[in-house]
């Protein structure tokens, strides 16, 4: 089984050297859509598999300026009209209305149109953005 893992690292590593200089960027322009991609996309993995990943409260505050009620509609139909999204972990605040509350990046995810699984959110408006 060691051996097993040894190769599945060295292909991992290999894959990762070749992919180094590849030209794909994210669509937009700057670190912090780069990041907010890291971060969404590397949660869309985590949360669904119950992984604990905390992402840091500084590369949160550093995309969070970018996320608006009119783009997660635009880009990902998410309706956020009378509700204002409260951090618990961090002084951010989205929106005004009805409170919901939750982790930063757990919000990263609902502007983004994603559910989040059941107990993550707080408030009247929860269920609107947690899976079944």
């Amino acid at each position: 089984m060691d051996e097993v893992r040894k190769a599945i690292a060295a292909e991992l590593v290999d894959q990762l050297t070749q992919n180094a200089n590849h030209p794909w960027k994210p669509p937009g322009d700057g670190y912090e859509v780069t990041l907010t991609h890291e971060i969404v996309h590397g949660l869309d993995i985590t949360v669904p598999l119950g992984i604990d990943r905390r992402v840091p409260g500084e590369r949160l505050r550093m995309i969070l300026p970018g996320f608006t009620p009119e783009k997660s509609r635009k880009h990902f139909g998410v309706d956020l009209d009378g509700i204002e999204l409260r951090a618990e972990d961090l002084d951010w605040t989205l929106g005004s209305g009805t409170p919901l509350y939750g982790a930063a990046q757990d919000f990263t995810l609902v502007m983004c149109g994603r559910r989040l699984p059941a107990g993550r959110l707080g408030g009247e408006p929860a269920a609107r953005f947690t899976a079944a």
